[in-house]
């Protein structure tokens, strides 16, 4: 708008000056070799600006023709360098695009337009890289070290061909050269760190550290957790060399990172061996708040040295306390009560963990128990056999790496603090867990109570229920009871005759004068009692029908056949046996009675 007036303000301007003109009086008179011009001011001025027009024209027109050659180079330049720029732009779709082929092309001609463009070069040598050609790509970016503009590109690709053909010391070496020429540089200073920390140089990888933060490559969080992590592993490091260097260290990490739980562990360790033990167990309490690890489960047992197993164990159920109905707390307590020989502990706590989150070490613990408790070798095989098809337990992963101890750095990328504490995933194949009967959760050597009714003893051997014979159904078809019968009906008097009901019931009948061992105790031999009547019915409360597995004489009645019940005989089920497992001695085979159906 604004030029608009002032065209309008010269073009009037003009006007007033031709109108002054015409209105001026007298004539302009030139008199030139005898020649006399006489014209009225108007038409002099007019003749002087067409003259001064001309005169600019011609000089315009020569100074055009003296600088032809060069108007004509410039225009060929321009065209040259159009035509460069459109094949490198051709060249980076292709590149886009994946076709390495038509990328080379358009990068060589490009090349040729545009000799010094870095792009054109670039283009070049990451048509190399996808084509395969890693020759060709190490000379270009090695061309690039030598021009100031594309150093760093040179270095980065060079950087990336080293890691390509795994050259751990060629690659460091190259993105430290780029860090130092450009400390802003995200990859370069990730880079660095990760090679430090892969090395263990922990020390040059926390001055690192310290570097890509003043340069905002990470934020404060993530700066506090890396830096906890190389501390942590600096602690690890001089842990047996210099203690007290390690403990300044550790506290140092346990202060920025309170959940890494490697770094409470070293600092508890540390604080023990120095007799600190409130230090070490407030440490280990305040990580176990945030996350629940076996391995503060056990620095915080053992954090007073020459403890008794009970104390340890009461130490261990106030750290679980603090994290209740956890999986991790009811484990470690289990494990301390094993030890301590408390065994209906360790049995309620290994309950829980089997009905919530059944692991493999669960049902190791189960058959250490039942071992340690009882000595029954076929629960204990149970168990066992149980935790072939059990979950795994957790683990610290990093990059599907799978490892029982923690590492500051993935040994796949080299990542810092890539490990995590979780569950490792399932193999391919496994078998569905199949959860345990509640029976099986019981002591050794008693009955599940019902109704109120007080624990007995039963049978110990491989099997927690006693087996009764079958009784028939309404149809007539014997039917195996695997239900434990009631207190008041299994002591029965010795010498009281059957009612009608257990004159209906089948019975297991004797034959000649072979003693049949019920519970360890003779019950009868040539049909006479072999004990007292109260002493028999005090020792053995289990009736006369009820095949026990722990018999020490086989009853001497024929085996039943197919025919008389589809229902097989528990002990054509044996227990599977693991691969290291040599099978049981001879001494403990227990030869089991053959029942009689009785329909």
């Amino acid at each position: 708008m604004i030029r608009v007036f002032v065209f309008f303000a010269a073009l009037f301007a003009a006007a007033l000056g031709f109108a002054w003109l015409a209105d001026l009086p007298g004539m302009v008179s030139v008199t030139w070799n005898g020649y006399i011009w006489e014209q009225p001011p108007a038409t002099v001025a007019l003749v002087v600006i067409v003259g001064l027009a001309l005169f600019l024209g011609a000089v315009w027109l020569v100074l055009t023709v003296l600088r032809s050659p060069k108007i004509a180079s410039r225009f060929f330049r321009r065209r040259r360098r159009d035509r460069g720029y459109q094949a490198l732009s051709s060249g980076l779709l292709a590149l886009g695009t994946g076709n390495a082929k038509l990328a080379r092309k358009h990068g060589l001609e490009a090349g040729k337009l545009l000799p010094g463009e870095p792009a054109a070069q670039l283009l070049i040598a990451q048509a190399a890289q996808m084509s395969g050609d890693r020759d060709e790509a190490r000379r270009r970016f090695e061309t690039m070290l030598e021009d100031p503009r594309t150093r760093v590109l040179g270095l980065h690709g060079l950087f990336i061909e080293a890691e390509r053909e795994g050259a751990p010391a060629a690659a460091r070496h190259y993105a430290e050269e780029a860090l130092k020429a450009q400390p802003s540089l995200d990859w370069a200073g990730k880079a660095v760190l990760g090679y430090q920390a892969v090395a263990s140089d922990w020390e040059a990888a926390i001055a690192t550290l310290e570097k890509n933060y003043t340069a905002r490559l990470i934020d404060k969080p993530a700066y506090r957790r890396q830096r906890a992590v190389l501390l942590t592993a600096r602690a690890l490091e001089l842990e047996d060399s210099d203690p007290d260097q390690a403990m300044q260290l550790a506290r140092e990490a346990h202060g920025l990172a309170g959940d890494l739980v490697p770094a409470a562990a070293v600092t508890a360790r540390l604080a023990t061996r120095k007799g600190d033990v409130r230090k070490a167990a407030k440490v280990l309490e305040a990580t176990w708040r945030l996350s629940p690890h076996p391995d503060l489960a056990e620095a915080y047992a053992h954090a007073r040295i020459g403890d008794a197993a009970a104390d340890r164990l009461k130490r261990v159920k106030t750290l679980a306390a603090l994290r209740p109905n956890t999986a991790e707390g009811a484990l470690a307590i289990a494990r301390v009560a094993l030890d301590a020989r408390e065994f209906a502990e360790a049995r309620a706590q290994l309950k829980k963990v089997l009905r919530s989150e059944p692991t493999r070490n669960a049902f190791l613990l189960m058959a250490d128990l039942e071992e340690a408790e009882s000595g029954d070798k076929g629960r204990m095989r149970e168990w066992l056999a149980r935790a072939v098809r059990a979950p795994l337990d957790k683990a610290w992963i990093a990059d599907g790496v799978v490892s029982s101890v923690w590492s500051p750095v993935s040994p796949v990328t080299g990542r810092l603090d890539a490990f995590v504490w979780d569950t490792p995933p399932a193999p391919s194949g496994a078998l569905a867990l199949d959860l345990p009967d509640e029976a099986l959760f019981d002591r050794p050597g008693l009955a599940a109570p019902q109704d109120g009714a007080s624990q007995v003893p039963r049978p110990s051997g491989p099997f927690d229920m006693p087996v009764r014979a079958p009784k028939p159904d309404a149809g007539g078809e014997p039917v195996m009871d695997l239900t434990p019968e009631p207190a008041d009906k299994q002591a029965g008097k010795p010498g009281e005759k059957p009612d009608e009901k257990s004159a209906a019931a089948p019975a297991v009948k004797p034959a000649g004068t072979a003693a049949v061992s019920v519970n360890g105790v003779a019950s009868a031999q040539a049909g006479k009692p072999a004990a007292p009547p109260a002493a028999a019915a005090a020792a053995s409360p289990v009736p006369a029908d009820v095949i026990s597995p722990a018999a020490s004489q086989p009853v001497d009645a024929p085996a039943p056949d197919k025919a008389d019940s589809p229902v097989r005989h528990a002990a054509a089920y044996p227990f599977p046996r693991l691969p290291d497992d040599p099978g049981p001695d001879a001494a403990d085979e227990v030869p089991l009675p053959k029942p009689k159906f009785v329909n």
